[in-house]
Parts: C-alpha cells; sequence; structure tokens
C-alpha cells in the first residue's frame, strides 16, 4: 500500500486541470495525428506514426500517474496544524549557523520548489525538521554535508 501524495488545495487542483487537458483535448490532438499517419500507408517506415505512438505512450503514462496522486492526495489544511510542532503544511523559519534565517513552506514532493520557498517533507532538511519544535537545533545530513538548523518560528 503506498502512502498519499501530500498536496496543498492549490496544487490539487492545478493537477485536475492538467488531467482534465490531458484526458481531453490532448487525447483529441494525438488521436487524429494517429489517423492522419495511419492514413498515409505502410507503418513501419511512417516517422510521424512512430512519434505519435511514442508521444501517446507518454500521455498515457501521465494520465495514470496524475490519476494515482488524486486518488491518494492528503490535502495540506494550513488552517488544522500545530504551531508547536513541525508537519507537512508549516512555514518554518530556520537559521544555519552565522547565515540570515530561512523561512520554507513545508510541502509534499510534487510541490517542492526550493526557490520559491517550497521544501518537500522527503528531502534531507525536511525530514530533519519534521517533529521538532522552536528553539531545537536539528542536523539536516543533505548530500553537501551536515549542516545545522535551528528553529526560529512556526506558523
Amino acid at each position: 500500500m503506498s502512502e498519499g501524495s501530500y498536496l496543498t488545495a492549490e496544487g490539487a487542483a492545478r493537477l485536475r486541470e492538467e488531467l482534465e487537458y490531458l484526458k481531453g483535448p490532448s487525447r483529441r490532438q494525438l488521436s487524429e495525428r494517429l489517423r492522419q499517419a495511419i492514413q498515409q500507408g505502410d507503418l513501419s517506415e511512417n516517422a510521424d506514426y512512430i512519434s505519435a505512438k511514442e508521444e501517446q505512450g507518454f500521455l498515457e503514462g501521465r494520465i495514470l500517474e496524475l490519476e494515482h496522486v488524486l486518488n491518494n492526495v492528503i490535502i495540506i489544511d494550513e488552517g488544522t496544524h500545530s504551531h508547536d510542532t513541525i508537519e507537512v503544511g508549516a512555514h518554518i523559519t530556520i537559521q544555519e549557523e552565522d547565515y540570515p534565517p530561512e523561512t520554507y513552506y513545508l510541502v509534499g514532493p510534487k510541490e517542492a520548489n526550493p526557490r520559491e520557498g517550497r521544501i518537500s517533507h522527503e528531502s534531507p532538511i525536511g525530514r530533519a525538521l519534521l517533529g521538532h519544535h522552536i528553539g531545537e537545533t536539528v542536523t539536516a545530513d543533505t548530500p553537501g554535508g551536515s549542516i545545522n538548523l535551528k528553529i526560529l518560528k512556526i506558523e
């Protein structure tokens, strides 16, 4: 049994929109390309047909992936989490030694984007922070080495 995917409500909505597009307009366009390629004749040497079939495989794979994620989604509800303990959905302000404090939003891996301040709960830093409290210092084992992070604020 696989664990659910953590998503914000907005992230789940984006994936639902993508799924709807892939199952509708994208499938119809690809179907038309396949029809045109088949009408050209010999399929064994038909580059358009081969390309469209490969694209169809990727499209159907993405549809299956999105359906799986959305069927097993756990919506992150910012209003229900504790401000005492770090959990998925928390906004956390941390500080590494003498560097300036940084604030991150702890999300699932499908929505993680460190440049936008969104880190995955499955990342080395996210895993190290989960379950800890304000004032604690945690050690995260990152690919660049171990770092110590002091938890300044949980929102």
